[in-house]
């Protein structure tokens, strides 16, 4: 009886599997999604070094893939050399060397909750997305 109730168990579980999806979705996959959302029917432009970003407030991290500044009109993205360093967990701390941002501003990564420094961030050049008329 012990062996049925084992073989049962072993379908059941089988049978669970096939019913869920074959992938999951990543976090990375997700994010790109996202910034698919926003992006949509944008249009870009040449990627730039700097990056006029007086308010710090409308920098947005997306898990995974970058960081993404809405100027109004322009959306402009950074991605980073090490993707995975946009972790949920992590904040970022920049420190800008003028009044602009920069992709060659030194870009710390610390865990939010235990509060040490996890990493660094070296971002591409930054690449602007802009409504058409």
């Amino acid at each position: 009886m012990t062996r049925f109730a084992t073989i049962l168990a072993g379908a059941a579980a089988l049978a669970s599997l096939a019913t869920t999806p074959a992938r999951a979705e990543t976090i990375a996959e997700r994010g790109e999604a996202r910034l698919a959302t926003m992006l949509e029917g944008r249009i870009a432009g040449e990627p730039v070094m700097c990056i006029t970003a007086p308010r710090s407030t409308k920098l947005e991290v997306i898990e995974r893939v970058g960081v993404v500044y809405d100027a109004g009109k322009v959306i402009y993205v950074a991605r980073p050399t090490n993707a995975n360093a946009l972790g949920s967990n992590n904040a970022l701390v920049i420190e800008r060397l003028g009044s602009q941002l920069c992709n060659t501003d030194m870009v710390r990564t610390f865990d939010r909750y235990q509060g040490n420094i996890t990493g660094a961030i070296f971002f591409d050049k930054f690449v602007p997305y802009t409504k058409p008329d």
